[in-house]
């Protein structure tokens, strides 16, 4: 297969050895690149039952197949590896130029297994790589970091980094890749147990390409559909938050108070004009500075967010995105976007996942509010819904894993539960991941998206919040939040679509753009091979069962795709969804729902027939069921 350099770098960080290894033919023809590639090397190099902190656990990094050829939006990066948070598979995607680089550089993946008994970087240059001894690093927050490598190796390399959070074992630690984050699954930690502190590309060569005047036409003429499209206007002037306003308002399923209530009800008491300050169109045109952009993006969502005056002056983030803004701010009642800001900053400096996080401490406040944990259980701290100055002392004693604060909540929320042994009633999480900014008691599809997503509960692996609560995309029409009907085959589409873009390093931010008719043409010119758009669909099929069998391999079943208790018990208090839940009952008919749409057994394993038919008889082997559902 053209477009690709046929090789992965593998790294053997007990050994401290390198070596070079060609990927088959085969592979690419099932699974291209990206997530789809990153899976089938999870699957065949980490063996079951490894422990995700363990030197057995192996982390892929694998760019997407056109990431670097300048189709727009074409820059993602997925790191792939054993979650230490939900102990599931992970998958964490990242807008960064680092996986360009390291096409650049000759490979088209890196596998890392082992672990140091040092700190360490991994140096790749131009199809060359060695590992150097780190400890002056160690330490030393993400910024920090950076610029240490800068004066230390020089300029002209891009990085993937991990913070005291990741050094310090946090469940929750994110990769930062030169600002820009691998943030969900704990990948930070599983670096940091590997005692590897960072990754260093440089490559000079050109990214492989098929037909590079085919790509070139192909760019220059999404760029022109980009241009024009009402989505891309919206999000260069406000970013992903720009709906913030319609979920909060006129859905209600914008979460807040730790998901007991499906609105920001206590910011209203402060906004000025009609919006609150979390929501962009009151705080873009006063802090951003200008857009930040991914590699090769021409519709840029990134806002360089600058305050330079006051309590928070200094404080500068690329954000605070809409996930953020409910995290950070939502979720804790914190109405002030320069406390948010603050709060952003100082989990991207530390390494902290801003939405696990600030739904940690969201859950933390609920907790004193019960009078289930003590100020002397929180070294003092007052906390408190809405209280800006706790929340971020909190997130700072986190990042470093410090005092008792830190020690009860640095690792995400089930493990808080489970150390405190009360509060599951209350916690919002999915397998361990803390839930984002949807409100899915008002919406069956997305619950039903965030209860069988491989990695937790999250809302890009099906990317179907978007169709839910807009009603249609693509061929999607009149689609009902509140109904039960079609949702199985609704979330398997949109999972095995969204496994396509993670495969190819697009962008989910253009799925108004790119749609599925729209995709078999780049691959073609990527790759010099022709596939139907039914055909890429089965390649995400094929991705996502593989994700899923590697989770049956380590025990997951249908228990394990759940819902929290407040969604299912407590119903949106008020507001246009006043009402909404997800009862146990509803659960369980949408999960048999989605199992035969899938070709699952009842028990949420794939069948064996499934398997075989998707090109994977020795994981229907291994771990397929029997039976036809």
């Amino acid at each position: 297969m053209n477009g690709v350099a046929g090789k992965m770098l593998v790294v053997d960080l007990a050994q401290r050895r390198t070596k070079v290894e060609e990927i088959p033919e085969r592979a690419y023809r099932l699974y291209l690149g990206g997530f789809g590639l990153g899976v089938h090397l999870a699957w065949t190099h980490i063996p079951k039952g490894a422990e995700p902190l363990g030197p057995e656990n192996a982390v892929v990094m694998v760019p997407g197949l056109l990431t670097g050829t300048g189709i727009p939006t074409a820059s993602k990066t997925t790191f792939v590896f054993r979650s230490p948070l939900t102990g599931t598979l992970a998958r964490s995607v990242v807008g960064a130029w680092l996986g360009v680089s390291l096409r650049k550089a000759g490979f088209d993946a890196i596998l890392i297994t082992g672990a140091g008994t040092a700190p360490l970087a991994l140096v790749v240059e131009d199809g060359m790589a060695r590992l150097e001894e780190v400890p002056d690093l160690w330490g030393l927050d993400t910024r920090a970091t950076r610029e240490a490598i800068k004066k230390r190796f020089g300029e002209g390399y891009r990085s993937a980094v991990i913070g005291p959070a990741g050094e310090k074992l946090s469940r929750i630690a994110t990769i930062d890749c030169d600002g820009r984050q691998a943030g969900r699954g704990g990948g930070g930690a599983v670096l940091g147990a590997k005692k590897l502190k960072a990754i260093l590309v440089k490559g000079n060569a050109p990214v492989p390409m098929a037909e590079p005047e085919r790509i070139k036409a192909l760019g220059k003429h999404w760029n022109e559909v980009f241009r024009d499209h009402p989505a891309t206007k919206a999000d260069m002037a406000y970013g992903s938050g720009e709906f913030l306003d319609w979920m909060n308002q006129v859905s209600g399923t914008f979460p807040s108070r730790n998901w007991q209530w499906g609105y920001f009800q206590s910011a209203y008491a402060h906004a000025k004009g009609g919006k609150i300050e979390l929501d962009p169109y009151h705080w873009a045109p006063k802090y951003v500075e200008r857009n930040v952009a991914c590699p090769f993006c021409t519709k840029p969502c990134g806002k360089l967010f600058q305050i330079k005056q006051g309590k928070y002056a200094g404080t500068e983030v690329d954000g605070p995105e809409y996930e953020t803004l409910y995290s950070l701010g939502g979720a804790p009642e914190i109405a002030s976007i320069e406390a948010v800001a603050k709060a952003n900053e100082i989990c991207d400096v530390l390494g902290l996942d801003t939405i696990s996080a600030g739904v940690t401490v969201a859950w933390a406040m609920e907790a004193v509010e019960r009078g289930l944990v003590t100020k002397k259980e929180l070294d003092g701290i007052d906390l408190k819904f809405g209280d800006e100055d706790a929340f971020l002392t909190v997130l700072e004693r986190m990042g470093r894993r410090e005092g008792r604060v830190g020690k009860l909540l640095s690792d995400g929320t089930k493990a808080a539960c489970e150390r405190l042994g009360k509060g599951e009633a209350f916690a919002i999480h999915i397998k361990g991941m803390e839930l984002p900014a949807y409100d899915i008691r008002g919406s069956k599809g997305v619950a039903l998206a965030f209860a069988v997503a491989f990695r937790g509960g999250d809302h890009l692996t099906a990317g179907v919040y978007g169709t839910e609560f807009g009603g249609s995309w693509w061929r999607f029409e009149a689609v009902d939040r509140r109904s039960l009907r079609g949702k199985g085959f609704e979330v398997k589409f949109h999972e095995d679509l969204m496994a396509v873009y993670d495969t190819l390093g697009i962008c989910k931010f253009s799925r108004h753009m790119f749609f599925l008719e729209g995709l078999p043409d780049l691959v073609a010119a990527q790759t010099g091979l022709s596939f139907t758009g039914a055909e890429l669909l089965t390649v995400g099929e094929r991705t996502y069962n593989l994700a899923r069998a590697f989770n049956v391999r380590e025990g997951f079943t249908r228990k394990e795709d759940h819902l929290p208790v407040r969604v299912m018990e407590d119903p949106i208090p008020e507001g246009p969804s006043a009402g909404d839940r997800v009862a146990y009952e509803e659960l369980q008919a949408l999960l048999d729902d989605y199992y035969e749409a899938r070709g699952w057994s009842r028990e949420g394993v794939p069948l064996k027939a499934r398997l075989a038919s998707l090109d994977l008889p020795d994981v229907a082997e291994a771990v397929g069921a029997k039976g036809a559902g």
